[in-house]
């Protein structure tokens, strides 16, 4: 798919948004963005943000898109590749976030708890973070004690009023992913950082939906 840049000012290169094809891979540099379902069909997909399933209860994305640095698909495929060799595989909640979608997230709900501040960004907005779970090999989801975008101390990684399953299953998604260059962050289960994403610029294309 073809991206298009938006106009900000935020300094950004144009070979950032150059999307390239699998063929294209040997050749592609680590900060380039590119689709995740382009360069695997290993994962499960479920963008909460292009639908109403989300706690802005309302879509936010024009359609479902996965697109991530070159790096960060690089090493969340290593870490799917552990998980399926595991029997399980790694379900997508949400990849890269525009600048401006982080802006109209904010106008809905401006408030840090739920959604980072635009005028700092989040690592969604560099391309670097995802959020996930993992399912089974029938495609259930793992028990992890909340669903996702559960706002509440419940959702933390060091929440201990949890069942021993859903203990297991947080350290299993927590021990494979920091295993594969990912960090994870506290207060979200589910959210993950590509180490030294946070040094990336920000970004704000639009992904063609047609």
């Amino acid at each position: 798919m073809k991206c298009k840049t938006v106009n900000e000012k935020i300094p950004v290169s144009d070979s950032e948004f150059k999307v390239e094809t699998i063929s294209k891979k040997s050749a592609i540099s680590d900060t380039t963005f590119v689709s995740l379902k382009a360069m695997s069909t290993d994962f499960v997909f479920d963008m909460k943000y292009a639908t109403n399933d989300n706690f802005l209860k309302q879509a936010v994305y024009d359609c479902p898109e996965c697109y991530l640095r070159q790096k960060t698909v690089v090493a969340l495929i290593e870490a799917n590749k552990e998980f399926i060799s595991l029997g399980y595989r790694i379900k997508i909640f949400d990849c890269y976030r525009p600048l401006s979608i982080q802006k109209k997230m904010w106008k809905i709900v401006p408030n840090p708890v739920y959604v980072a501040d635009p005028a700092k960004g989040s690592i969604h907005n560099r391309g670097c973070a995802v959020d996930i779970t993992l399912v089974d090999a029938t495609g259930k989801e793992l028990d992890m004690g909340t669903p996702f975008d559960f706002f509440g101390e419940a959702s933390s990684h060091n929440y201990t009023n949890v069942t021993d399953e859903v203990k297991k299953n947080r350290q299993l998604l927590k021990e494979v992913m920091l295993k594969h260059n990912f960090k994870s962050f506290d207060s979200e289960w589910w959210h993950y950082n590509l180490n030294g994403g946070n040094l990336e610029k920000l970004a704000n294309f639009n992904w063609d939906c047609n």
